[in-house]
């Protein structure tokens, strides 16, 4: 599996060590911001990880910055993307298996340990395995089709 990912000049000691910690699980890295300054903007990299995952460059984005909304609400205008901002493994679990999410983004505040269970949950859910589920998804990205 191929993960893109992200973060504004804050996130930057997070990101690297979530990339360590992919790359240990034998995951691909694509690092969207490689560079990082502290007069960025957060949605430039956001965009990169989002057309990383529409184009299937990569599987899934992940994303983190101070909130972890600011980089949620700019992966959600790239069509095609379903971003969550996580806060716990049952979110980063039912963000997958409800919504179909294929991005998620984070804050920074957290323990890392934390970071790591909500990513692996993430990876390891299921995607929408339920018809109603499937049949709400499906309602969201047929108005995304028509309206934007």
């Amino acid at each position: 599996m191929k993960v893109a990912i992200a973060s504004d000049h804050r996130g930057v000691s997070y990101k690297e060590e979530v990339i360590q910690y992919l790359k240990e699980k034998k995951y691909e890295v694509l690092d969207c911001s490689p560079v990082n300054t502290p007069t960025d903007d957060y949605p430039d990299f956001a965009f990169k990880v989002c057309e990383a995952v529409v184009s299937k460059e990569a599987e899934i984005g992940i994303l983190v910055c101070r909130t972890g909304i600011g980089m949620s609400i700019a992966a959600n205008k790239v069509k095609g993307i379903r971003c969550a901002k996580v806060d716990s493994v049952e979110d980063a679990i039912l963000c997958r298996n409800d919504n179909g999410a294929n991005v998620m983004s984070f804050n920074y505040t957290k323990d890392m340990n934390e970071i790591k269970q909500m990513i692996d949950a993430f990876i390891s859910a299921e995607v929408m395995n339920d018809e109603r589920h499937r049949r709400r998804v499906n309602k969201i990205m047929q108005y995304e089709e028509n309206h934007a």
